[in-house]
Parts: C-alpha cells; structure tokens; sequence
C-alpha cells in the first residue's frame, strides 16, 4: 500500500528499552509504525524519562519485569501477539562487573535462557505467516572478542571469542546461548554485535556525557593511564538505524557488526569534548577546559583497543550518518540543553564514576559498588 509506514501490522517486544540503546529503538520504530511492547525491569540505567516523547502513543506499551520471569514474558508475547523480539536488556558496565559480577550473570546468561525458553515456546505454537514471521534479535558487544593491538586488525565476525572482563564474559556467554537455540532448536534468531554507543539519553557515568558535565561544573575529567586506549564509536540513532535493518532484513542465523568507522582514542574523545565546549560554553576564567583533564591509574585488565568491520550490516543497506564529530556536537548540545534529564541521575551518584561507551541494555544491578574513574 502506498505510503505505508515500514512496521505496520509489526509487534515487537524490546527488552531493556527504557535503557541507552533500547530506548532510542523504540523511539525509532514507533516514528515507524511498529507496534512497541518495551520489558524493563527499571534499574539504575533504564529510565523512563528517555521514552516521554512516545509514552502516550497508541503504538507504546511499558511493561515493568524481569527478563528473568519466564511466566511473565510468556504471558506478554502470547498477549501481545509479539512477531518479533529485539534483547537488549543486560547488565552493561565493565567496572561494575568488577566490582560484583553475580548481577551480570543473573541478567546477562540466566535472564537470556529464561527469554530464549519462553521464545522457543511461543514460537513454536505459532502457525502459518506468523511462525515464519517470527525472529529473535539479540543485541551483543564487540568486547566479547577482546582487544586488538594498536594500529593493526579490526574484529570480523569469525574474530574467535576472548572476553577479558565478568561483563563481556557473559555477553559471550549468552551469545552462544542464543546460537545455541537457534541451531538446536531452530529457533529463528539473528545476533549484532556493537562498537562503543554515544548521543542522548546516556547515563551520566558514561565517558562522553561525564566528560561534559564534568567540564561544566568545572570538575576534574579523568582520563585512565595516558588515555591510549582506542574505542570505535558509533551514534546511537544510527545503532537504532542498523538494528531495524538487522532485524528486517537479516538471514536467520546470522551475525552482523555494527560500528561508526570512527577510531578514536580516549584522550582525542576528551579534547574534541573540551574544544567544542570551548566554543559553545567558555569558562568563566578564559581557559581551555583541557586544563581539567586528570589522568588517573588504569582499571584492571583494560583493553587496548577496539575496532570493528561493518561492512556485514552495510551490506543490508544501512549506513551510519553521523561522522563522530558531528554526533559529538549533537550530544554536547543534548546536554547542554536537557538538565531535566541529566541533573537528578547525576545527583544521585554523585557524578564520580566514568565509564566506557554504553553497551545493549538497561542495566539490571541495583548495586552500588565504589566509585572509580573509567574509559
């Protein structure tokens, strides 16, 4: 029909989609027609605030669980007529995972069976368009292959798995689940894996938003070690972008890597923050805010570098459209503008701990381990 909108008659349940990531997706496929049925469990990372642009669509539903509730999300996709399911929900902050992993195994591995067996029985009492319309899209992280030298390699996606931290340990391990039921059971699933996510709606503890926020309040920006550390980054809306592609248009079994073909090391990340600050907002002294830059002892096994190959997810189609530098001017002027959402997170705190690029998910943890500088 002409001017139909690409997701209509199309119900898809996104788990973790009060998260980072999960809520720019549902904001993208409700402007497109999908019918969105968002799980989160409302953790420290997952908040509803990000969604207020589309909570009162008729399209949009919130659902308050735990992935891990097989007898909820059961109910939801049979009540829900669910076609598709995007997961993201998990457990995403490395330094978190240090401090106690046990949540990130709860989320991440057991949450991800619990999701799998309740798929894996809704689908197969499924009949006819709607059995052959259903898939299950798991989002993932490029931290499960571990880290590259410097200036040499980028991850494919036969990269073989070596995750360095309890975080990316158990985004591995439930990325082999989900192979797992997929070759198993013939459960029709496809899987991404992402580089480093940045734009609006990022918790504050995350390297680009501390980095400007602490720059305003006229705080110290620690950087870990010399800040050599190099990470690929990605704007979230052209993640969103890709994700739908995937989610449309990938072959069942297959993998795709997403990435923004943007290499930059954390210490360039942090200039480029305080040189457009410097433009935009001045300090009142008429210094550079690089003067504020701290480097600080590096966290514990951190990995070198990341660099990812997204010619599989170009090959659907998809291209990232935002150059890092100009998704980086977006988001500066995100939060120079949106205090509302930014200012009770970081209060609550304490705008001390940093933190890499978001990773799929609303975080499930609700605890608080020590404060300690990140990136």
């Amino acid at each position: 029909m002409s001017g139909q909108a690409p997701g209509e008659g199309i119900s898809v349940l996104v788990t973790g989609g009060s998260g980072f990531i999960g809520s720019a997706v549902c904001r993208r496929l409700v402007r497109r027609g999908y019918r969105v049925v968002n799980l989160d469990k409302l953790t420290y990372a997952g908040n509803p605030r990000s969604l207020d642009d589309i909570a009162d669509h008729p399209n949009y539903r919130f659902v308050q669980a735990d992935i891990a509730d097989q007898q909820v999300v059961t109910g939801l996709l049979a009540e829900s007529r669910i076609d598709m399911i995007m997961h993201l929900a998990a457990e995403t902050h490395v330094d978190r995972s240090i401090d106690g992993a046990a949540p990130f195994i709860e989320s991440n591995v057991v949450g991800t069976f619990r999701l799998l067996e309740a798929a894996l029985g809704y689908w197969r009492g499924l009949d006819g368009e709607r059995h052959e319309r259903f898939r299950l899209h798991h989002i993932s992280t490029d931290e499960v292959f571990g880290d590259l030298p410097f200036g040499e390699g980028v991850f494919q996606r036969d990269t073989p798995y070596n995750p360095s931290s309890p975080y990316s340990a158990s985004k591995a391990a439930s990325d082999h689940l989900v192979r797992a039921w997929g070759h198993t059971y013939g459960l029709p699933v496809v899987l991404s894996n992402c580089s480093n996510n940045y734009g609006p709606y990022q918790y504050p503890e995350k390297l680009i938003p501390l980095i400007i926020l602490n720059a305003l309040e006229e705080k110290p920006l620690p950087v870990y070690g010399a800040g050599a550390n190099v990470r690929d980054w990605l704007y979230v809306d052209d993640h969103a972008a890709a994700l739908e592609a995937i989610l449309r248009g990938g072959r069942i079994g297959e993998t795709y890597l997403v990435g923004g073909r943007a290499e930059r090391a954390n210490i360039e990340v942090v200039e480029t923050i305080c040189a457009i600050l410097d433009d935009e907002r001045p300090r009142a002294n008429g210094r550079s805010y690089r003067d504020l830059i701290a480097f600080v002892p590096d966290r514990p096994g951190h990995d070198r570098r990341y660099a990812i190959d997204p010619s599989s997810a170009e090959d659907l189609g998809w291209r990232a459209e935002e150059s890092f530098e100009s998704g980086l001017s977006k988001t500066i002027d995100w939060y120079l503008d949106r205090q509302d959402w930014w200012g009770p997170l970081r209060e609550a705190y304490g705008g001390e701990r940093l933190g890499g690029g978001n990773r799929p998910g609303g975080a499930t943890s609700t605890s608080e381990p020590a404060a300690r500088p990140s990136g």
